[in-house]
This record gives C-alpha cells, sequence and structure tokens, in this order.
C-alpha cells in the first residue's frame, strides 16, 4: 500500500477546479470539504533540520461499536478514557495535525478470545471491513491492522490471508497471549508462518496480567500501568526462550509501550539458565535471549528522554517507531519527545519518526 506525499500547509491538498463543481456537491459534501480546508490549514509540519518528515504513528486504536455490539458491549469505557475511539474521521484528523501526526496505523484491541468460533468469525469480519471502509474514505491518513481470532488458529491464518491480500490491510494486531495460551504454543505456529510469508507487520498490544487481577486491585490503574507492560514483557519473553524466533526468524513484531519491562531488564535474561541449569527445558537458542531483542521493534511511548535512550541503547534506534495510544491520552507529545530527546543524530530522529514504521508498513515516503 502507498501514502502519498502530504502537501505544505499553503497548499492544504486543495485543487480548484470552478464553480461548477462546487455547486454540484452536495450539502455534506460541502461541509466536509470545508472541514478538510480548515484542518489542513492548521496542520503541523515536522521538521527535522529543515527537511520535511512524514510522520507515522503505529500504535492508535479504535473501536467498531457494530462488532462490540455482537459480543453484548458497548464503548462505554472506551469512549470515557479515549474520546473520539470510536470514530475514525475529521475529528481524529485533526487531533492529529495538532500533533504533527501525519498517519496513523490503527488496531483494535482484541476483546474476542473466548468467543465460539461461529460469533468470533463475524466479530472478525465486521472489524475488518469496517476498519477498512475508514481507511479507504482518508487513504493518505490511515492504515489498518487486521483482527484475528487466535483462539483458532486455523480461521485466523484465513482472516489474515483474506485480510492482507484482498482487503490490503497493513499488517495484524493481537493481544499478548490468547486465553491463556502464550504465542510460543506450537497450536500458533501456523499463524506464525503465515505471518512471516506475507512478510507483515505484526503488532502486539497486550491485555493486562490476568492470572495477577487480585494483585493488581487498588489505588494506582495497577492492572494498566503494571499489568500491561508485565503481559508484553511475558510474551517477548516466551517467544525468544521457546524458540519461536528461531524457528521464524523473518518476524516482524513491533511491542507496545517500548516492549513492557523487557527491555529494561533484559542483561538477567542472559544469566538466568547459567544460574538454574535445572530450569533449562532443552530448548537451544541460536543467539543469546538479548541479541533477539534487537530483531523486533517497539514504539517510542516511553515518556522521559531517559526512558528513550536507555530503550534505543538495548534494542537499537533503528528499532523504534512512534506510538501515541491516540486517543487514549497517555501522550500528546511524542513527536516532541524525540525531538527534544538528546544524543540522537538527525538521522535517527527521522528513522523514529517516521523512515522505519514506513518501510515495515509498505508507505512510499
Amino acid at each position: 500500500m502507498q501514502i502519498r506525499n502530504e502537501t505544505s500547509n499553503n497548499e492544504a491538498g486543495i485543487i480548484f477546479t470552478g464553480c461548477s463543481v462546487a455547486a454540484a456537491m452536495q450539502p455534506q459534501q460541502q461541509q466536509q470539504a470545508q472541514a478538510q480546508a480548515q484542518t489542513a490549514s492548521r496542520r503541523r509540519e515536522v521538521m527535522v533540520s529543515g527537511r520535511r518528515v512524514k510522520t507515522i504513528d503505529v500504535h492508535a486504536h479504535c473501536v467498531v461499536p457494530k462488532a462490540m455490539a455482537l459480543m453484548g458491549r458497548s464503548p462505554g469505557g472506551n469512549e470515557s478514557r479515549g474520546p473520539g475511539i470510536s470514530e475514525v474521521g475529521m475529528r481524529r484528523i485533526g487531533e492529529m495535525d495538532e500533533q504533527g501526526i501525519d498517519v496513523e496505523a490503527i488496531s483494535i484491541n482484541p476483546f474476542w478470545y473466548k468467543a465460539e468460533r461461529d460469533l468470533v468469525e463475524e466479530v472478525i469480519k465486521v472489524n475488518n471491513e469496517t476498519l477498512t471502509e475508514w481507511c479507504a474514505a482518508h487513504p493518505d491518513r490511515f492504515l489498518g491492522f487486521a483482527s484475528v481470532a487466535l483462539q483458532f488458529p486455523d480461521l485466523a491464518v484465513q482472516q489474515l490471508e483474506h485480510a492482507i491480500r484482498k482487503l490490503h490491510m497493513c499488517g495484524v494486531a493481537v493481544g499478548a497471549s490468547v486465553a491463556g495460551y502464550e504465542f510460543s504454543d506450537s497450536k500458533f505456529h501456523p499463524f506464525w508462518a503465515k505471518c512471516e510469508e506475507l512478510g507483515i507487520l505484526i503488532f502486539i498490544h497486550p491485555q493486562s496480567t490476568p492470572d495477577l487481577a487480585p494483585r493488581l486491585k487498588g489505588n494506582g490503574w495497577l492492572a494498566n500501568t503494571i499489568g500491561n507492560p508485565l503481559d508484553t514483557t511475558i510474551a517477548l519473553s516466551h517467544l525468544i526462550f521457546e524458540g519461536t524466533l528461531d524457528r521464524f526468524p523473518g518476524l516482524k513484531i513491533c511491542s507496545a509501550h517500548g516492549g513492557g519491562f523487557l527491555p529494561s531488564y533484559a542483561p538477567r535474561s542472559d544469566n538466568c539458565l547459567r544460574v538454574a541449569p535445572d530450569m533449562d527445558t532443552g530448548v537451544k537458542l541460536k543467539k543469546k535471549p538479548t541479541e533477539y531483542l534487537r530483531q523486533m521493534y517497539y514504539d517510542t511511548l516511553v515518556f522521559t528522554s531517559e526512558a528513550l535512550r536507555h530503550l534505543a541503547a538495548e534494542v537499537g534506534v533503528n528499532q523504534l517507531v512512534i506510538g501515541t495510544d491516540h486517543p487514549i491520552p497517555w501522550e500528546d507529545k511524542s513527536v516532541d519527545h524525540i525531538l527534544n530527546a538528546p544524543g540522537f543524530t538527525d538521522d535517527e530522529r527521522r528513522a523514529m519518526l517516521g523512515e522505519t514504521a514506513a518501510k515495515l508498513l509498505g508507505i512510499k515516503l
């Protein structure tokens, strides 16, 4: 999929073709055109050393109310925590323009991993088709990650193939485990093989750590604050230690929230079986555990310059891409986070802001 180059503020992306066209437009179309013109006029263009950079956000969310209704759910708390999460249109574009985000690759957090097969088939169909329609309305601003029913790996393979080859979605979004099963379980090997074959980006977004729910109660929203990064940490660790990344070395995996806690304490992984050889199950890795970190990708949602510096030092700056969590308001200065962090070169900033994501998602700069 190709994303056309953006115009400058002065051009605003509008071509004037005469009064006859305007007269033929329906009132709703005229209102939309006016809204687009107003949005374009206030669009923030990100520059690095005087050179325009197309910024690409790989961590942005939406929900499809119709799909949620099939599961007996409503947007509810999703809307209160992320206003506008069930709308992919001019409101979202306006917020992106203020932040300096040119393109969002949008994902839907899985809430269907325990659903029965017939039901989840319909949920995924609605999710993927609706998100594709929303993105097609603004093809220069949005791409959609596919949803899949991973509790039925054979079905997930079919859904993924259809989403990528027929709907032209940009990759696939998954949780960090599936109804109690780790991604390293052999039942998921056909899915990973298909992802590798298609050469697509896999975006991992955690779903808290359900096993610890009693301990995560109380003040501080610990189910998210601690539970989400921990969920990702466990998922990535299993993919490494169970040999999944050796079996499928071509996988392009990007995880939310800077990879959780793993990059912050990764060297411990290199020493665990030396200290406790009795815990070795016989899986022989081709590399040290920490080396696998440098073949995966991570968003930059880590809040401080020091956290970003450390993440880059552990995994490599070319493995980092913007993640905003939009419209959930964890961070609305993701672009400035990268621009203002000390110690990075202009080329490294451009890579984090969009060039690396463009390569992963097939976006033409």
